[in-house]
């Protein structure tokens, strides 16, 4: 029972932590273009992808 005591106000520290985070990426713009990154990665014309078939 004494865990409980430590344990739950950890848990809903940590909890308001992650959820102060999160807000901070939503504000800062991180998910702004999902997409577009993704198709950044695949699409890059710098470094083409090479298949070396010996």
């Amino acid at each position: 029972m004494i865990a409980l005591l430590w344990l739950v106000p950890i848990a809903l520290c940590l909890g308001a932590v992650g959820l102060t985070l999160f807000f901070w990426t939503v504000k800062s713009g991180q998910y702004e273009d999902i997409k577009g990154d993704a198709a950044r990665i695949l699409h890059s014309e710098d470094h083409p992808i090479v298949h070396d078939d010996d």
